[in-house]
């Protein structure tokens, strides 16, 4: 139907563009319509680098190179807790509070998503 309606229009038309426009994503929108669970838009990502964006002019002053890379890896871990619903401040301390004890093998365990379940399965052997 797309096609019929782009070899009606003037090539150079607004609606000539969006026309061809969608065609060209259209095995993206086939995705969406077959798997109703993946995101049609990137909001999510975008809310999340809001914060990054927005103080963007702070982080000029990282003092180095280092300085910037162990910020970014902080906004990392405050910006995944808060998608795994975890207060970011509480899981920072947690981690704080276990990082200097724990095997460096096992640093995984201390990612958000992996310290509720451990804090979860103590709470359920406590009980």
């Amino acid at each position: 139907m797309l096609e019929e309606t782009l070899g009606k229009l003037s090539r150079k038309s607004d609606t000539a563009i969006a026309v061809r426009y969608a065609l060209g994503q259209w095995k993206v929108v086939e995705l969406h319509y077959d798997d109703g669970r993946l995101e049609i838009d990137n909001n999510a990502a975008e809310r999340a680098l809001r914060a990054v964006v927005l103080g963007r002019k702070n982080y000029l002053f990282a003092g180095s190179e280092t300085g910037g890379e162990r910020a970014a890896a902080a906004y990392s871990l405050i910006g995944t807790a808060k998608l795994n619903g975890i207060n970011p401040e509480k899981y920072l301390c947690e981690v704080l509070a276990r990082i200097a004890d724990h095997p460096i093998n096992r640093i995984e365990e201390l990612l958000p998503w992996n310290l509720v379940t451990i804090r979860s399965a103590q709470a359920s052997h406590a009980a």
